[in-house]
């Protein structure tokens, strides 16, 4: 054991390991945006348009997600919407 390995931190996750947990959590991401279909961006755009008509949101604020299971599709719409006062 040398005087340098004594002040290494052992508890500290090295930047290659954080790096690839990171790329896999973007390869996920990319292969889940794989099976959706091609108009589901605009369909979000839409649905964005129609609430902004009553409600000020961003376009961060809608989250549009299609499950396909074996026999059916479950579109999952979560909207957050600002705070009344």
């Amino acid at each position: 054991m040398g005087i340098f390995d004594y002040f290494k931190s052992k508890s500290a996750p090295s930047s290659a390991s954080v790096a690839k947990d990171r790329l896999q959590i973007i390869v996920a991401h990319e292969r889940s945006k794989r099976h959706q279909p091609d108009y589901l961006p605009q369909m979000q755009q839409e649905i964005i348009d129609v609430i902004r008509k009553y409600v000020n949101i961003g376009n961060e604020d809608v989250q549009i997600q299609l499950d396909n299971t074996d026999d059916c599709s479950v579109l999952e719409l979560n909207v957050t919407l600002p705070e009344q006062n």
